[in-house]
């Protein structure tokens, strides 16, 4: 039986989420660059990353803790490399970093055809897949990795969990091919954490093979996850392990370290962010078959691969299209029944009006 979802008001939702990080301290500036965020990732069907799990971890391990500063402004450290930056964020609100760091890439690929940023001691910017979306619309290929806010994975072969969930996000802009950007996300885990609460929250069970429990034992319930899993055994350590190293190269700290502020102070636990845009134009060969072009051989190779008896595939990319297909058609932002009602714990917190589950229209 399908879940019921209700519609919210896109101005509503971002008026409390935004009322949500001023009261934490934010500049308007950074609360609506966190609210902009929370409603993209929910219009796109990303519930994992929605509104709830932000405030959930800039509660957990931002403001609420030593993660995230309020207000905190980028530094830029000198390089010599022209297609390059290098940022130190000084804690600043993952989700206006992240913008940030986008928009500077693309800058960069504009002049350079690629454009590359390395961002240190930064909190994390939760569902990679928009920043490189949000490229991809408008015309580049990207590619974001993070370390995630904590290790909570367990390396292939291993006990102890040593890796974060370290997101990978590539975007590709092929709207003009199939309808919308081709978009490949996944944390290298299993499932995300946000996974977990996100089934916790609705009473559901994990797949198995996801996660272990305290004692180190399989379990499907969300409730008793402690660590999780990384996907493809060995395939998603290999990848997981890729964003550690990366890390370690801009000045990351030790992934177990990583925000546990009460622990070896001498030591660094902030979070790195690596972005990296290319003009589709510096890529350009030339030499596509049959008199095409750039855009047009996309296309020949998308269709060849869904072709052959594979039609009824699916590409990345089209459940996030779809999603926002069916927000804007509904006009707003889609939640549960359990996410309405964990919104109300939100504007309680910011004494604000409770939503009311009667005010809103069931979503079609």
């Amino acid at each position: 039986m399908a879940e019921t979802f209700y519609v919210v008001p896109e101005e509503q939702h971002n008026a409390l989420v935004a009322a949500a990080y001023r009261r934490r301290g934010y500049s308007g500036a950074e609360a609506a660059a966190g609210a902009r965020f929370c409603a993209d990732a929910t219009r796109h069907g990303i519930r994992t990353h929605n509104a709830l799990k932000a405030l959930h971890l800039d509660h957990e391990l931002g403001s609420g803790a030593e993660g995230c500063k309020p207000k905190a402004k980028i530094e830029k450290i000198p390089t010599r490399f022209r297609g390059a930056q290098v940022w130190n964020a000084h804690r600043k609100l993952g989700q206006a970093t992240g913008y940030a760091a986008i928009e500077a890439a693309i800058k960069l690929a504009d002049r350079y055809g690629v454009g590359m940023i390395s961002i240190d001691n930064a909190f994390h910017y939760l569902w990679g897949g928009g920043y490189v979306m949000d490229a991809a619309k408008r015309g580049y290929i990207a590619y974001t990795n993070c370390t995630a806010a904590r290790a909570e994975v367990v390396p292939f072969g291993g006990k102890f969990p040593t890796l974060g969930t370290n997101p990978h996000s590539w975007g590709f802009p092929t709207t003009a091919a199939i309808g919308y950007p081709v978009v490949i996300d996944w944390a290298t885990s299993v499932v995300a954490m946000g996974r977990v609460q996100q089934l916790a929250r609705e009473g559901k069970q994990l797949p198995p093979g996801a996660a272990v429990d305290e004692a180190g034992q399989m379990t499907t319930d969300p409730l008793k996850a402690k660590s999780l899993l990384p996907f493809g055994a060995h395939k998603g350590y290999g990848l997981s392990l890729m964003n550690e190293i990366i890390s370690a190269f801009i000045g990351g700290s030790l992934p177990t370290l990583r925000n546990r502020w009460d622990q070896q102070p001498e030591e660094k636990h902030t979070c790195t962010f690596f972005f990296q845009v290319w003009h589709p134009d510096a890529m350009n060969a030339g030499a596509f078959a049959s008199g095409r072009n750039q855009a047009e051989n996309v296309k020949a190779v998308i269709a060849d691969i869904l072709g052959h008896g594979n039609e009824a595939c699916m590409l990345p990319g089209q459940l996030e299209a779809e999603a926002a297909a069916r927000s804007a058609k509904n006009g707003g932002l889609l939640f549960s029944e359990a996410e309405i009602t964990a919104f109300n714990e939100v504007a309680a917190e910011c004494r604000k009006t409770r939503w009311k589950l009667a005010d809103f229209k069931v979503a079609e």
